[in-house]
């Protein structure tokens, strides 16, 4: 499903000779039109698991001649009827009849909107405004939990989930991250229930029972998030609060405490200010699909993760950095996540090494790289998934991308660069000129590395870019693991005796004596998941040498543990697993 190339091909030429970005997941002409801001009006119904409403899009025409609007949208979607407006034009011209459109298949996870346009609408640098009136049925990006699914199992909820192509069955859109506009939103809402949105304004009407939000700041379709039902929150910061179900808030508020405002100001230091306003956390039930979700000013996150403190403090510290990256600079499209992804993970473990020591970055950063060779074992080195610069053929799902050389190898690389500069304080530096200079706009990888370039001009003179083995062309496009990895031997303390007693339970004959004098219960949840998953890697052991080795265990460890108890059949904890998958998969 990917395609082998080395061109850059998310660049096509119009007729004009201009070059122009290509989106291949999104079927609209997002280059027709600049989209200056998006209402949406809607109307929430728990019973029959619908959202009603209409959406006002503010368009200028940018390209001559262009007779049909084209959005993103999803079969789930059904669309009543589209007005167009031109403001400023009274009589027959300031509110038309309803235009004509027709929904095309477009792949799996999408349709197309095909809108004609009336002529006087097509005028250069005229604003006009496109009204779909529509109903949502049960698309992607709308999960409806009964109140059994909900944590504190007494009123239903539901929540969106945008990434990366699935808010296009929640309205229709340039559902592609290469477009970026400010939007408001209405929601009306039953009695009792709370709505949030990615907003960095809201009001609400008790009233009317009608929540208002604005977001002031340009944005792409996939962060646009909404959450509604039973939530209450406790102010935890100057401007930060946590949000939950009553029967979570209290264990939420406990494990973060004062630690988002330090998170943000560790931030802030590295990478200049933070743009958003409001840092707010949204814990949801088991059945959100992700761990952790980056929506502007307010983060996404399961409620599972309450059960580790070590995973909490990294999965929140990385929404914050996607504040940053990810969020204020974006990638411009799919095939490059690594610069939303590989930069956030970067910038997460900047900030863990300033707030938590080098140690503790290291350990976990082998964490994730153990994991990520895990992956390379199982795909092979030459799967071109394993690329930063994935080409990927129509159709495709850009989700199904998602992988841990997003993340890691794409860190590695940001790695490789901070390296270059032979100082971490002079990347911090390029870092905050890069955001300060692309701010609330999409980027390609040829954006960063020319400016980096530009930024560092005896690298340049010296060209690193072509540097044997490490060239940044090989560093994109070539298949497998990372071309070289950061030092984390800063690290070993922790480490190494986690490898210690892997060698010692994997070792013939085992030695019982040696094992005993591990504490398991002294280590931290990223030392003792490292030695989980490197015993899981030499399984199946020899028998007679199980015993479950941790009475108290969080959901992190648990899972792990699981799979060895399953890898070696260990009969005596086979009944944790059905408890297990209760509690983390029903929503218990």
């Amino acid at each position: 499903f990917l395609r082998e190339s080395h061109s850059p091909s998310s660049f096509h030429f119009n007729c004009l000779g201009q070059c122009r970005l290509v989106d291949i997941a999104s079927a609209s002409n997002f280059h027709c039109f600049k989209l200056r801001h998006f209402h949406l009006d809607l109307r929430l119904n728990f019973a029959v698991k619908e959202i009603t409403g209409w959406q006002v899009l503010e368009l200028v025409a940018i390209q001559p001649g262009v007779q049909t609007l084209v959005l993103d949208t999803h079969p789930s979607l059904l669309i009543q009827s589209i007005d167009c407006k031109v403001p400023g034009i009274t009589g027959a011209q300031d509110i038309s009849p309803s235009l004509i459109y027709r929904v095309d298949p477009f792949t799996d996870y999408g349709s197309s909107l095909n809108i004609s346009l009336p002529a006087y609408v097509i005028r250069p640098h005229r604003a006009f405004q496109i009204t779909v009136r529509y109903t949502t049925t049960d698309g992607p990006a709308i999960w409806w939990l009964d109140a059994e699914l909900t944590c504190g199992q007494t009123r239903p909820l539901v929540f969106t989930q945008g990434h990366s192509v699935c808010n296009r069955s929640f309205f229709p859109c340039f559902d592609t991250p290469a477009v970026k506009s400010t939007y408001t939103a209405t929601v009306r809402v039953p009695e009792g229930v709370t709505v949030l949105m990615s907003a960095s304004r809201s009001a609400y009407s008790k009233q009317d029972r009608v929540f208002q939000f604005s977001m002031e700041y340009p944005v792409p379709a996939y962060l646009v998030a909404l959450v509604a039902g039973d939530l209450q929150h406790v102010d935890i910061g100057p401007r930060s609060r946590v949000w939950a179900e009553p029967c979570v808030l209290t264990c939420a508020v406990s494990k973060l405490g004062g630690s988002v405002e330090r998170w943000l100001n560790v931030a802030e230091d590295l990478f200049g200010p933070y743009v958003w306003g409001r840092y707010d956390i949204v814990f949801l039930p088991p059945s959100f699909p992700i761990v952790a979700m980056e929506n502007p000013c307010l983060t996404f996150i399961i409620s599972s993760i309450l059960e580790s403190r070590e995973f909490l403090l990294i999965d929140v510290i990385h929404e914050i950095a996607h504040g940053w990256f990810g969020n204020a600079v974006t990638n411009a499209t799919w095939e490059e996540m690594w610069l939303s992804e590989g930069l956030a993970t970067y910038a997460q473990r900047r900030i863990t090494t300033e707030a938590y020591g080098e140690a503790f970055t290291c350990l976990e950063t082998v964490f994730r790289l153990d994991a990520l060779h895990r992956q390379m074992r199982l795909l092979g080195d030459n799967n071109p998934v394993s690329k930063l610069q994935v080409k990927f053929e129509p159709g495709i799902n850009p989700s199904s991308l998602m992988n841990l050389f997003t993340y890691e190898k794409g860190f590695c690389f940001v790695s490789y660069l901070s390296q270059l500069c032979g100082n971490v304080k002079r990347f911090d530096s390029f870092l905050r000129a890069y955001i300060e200079q692309f701010k609330f706009s999409s980027v390609v990888a040829q954006d960063l590395l020319d400016f980096f370039l530009c930024f560092f001009p005896e690298l340049k003179e010296s060209c690193v870019a072509q540097r044997e083995g490490l060239e940044f062309e090989r560093w994109l496009n070539a298949c497998g693991p990372p071309l070289c990895e950061p030092d984390l031997s800063a690290g070993g303390v922790l480490t190494g005796p986690v490898q210690r007693l892997c060698d010692l339970w994997a070792s013939e004959p085992p030695d019982p004596e040696a094992i005993a004098n591990f504490n398991l219960s002294s280590w931290s949840t990223f030392q003792t998941v490292l030695f989980l998953d490197r015993l899981l890697d030499r399984s199946p052991l020899s028998h007679g040498r199980y015993q479950t080795i941790l009475d108290e265990m969080n959901a992190e460890v648990r899972i792990r543990w699981l799979q060895i108890v399953v890898r070696n059949s260990f009969y005596p904890d086979l009944p944790r697993i059905r408890g297990f998958l209760h509690k983390h998969v029903s929503g218990d």
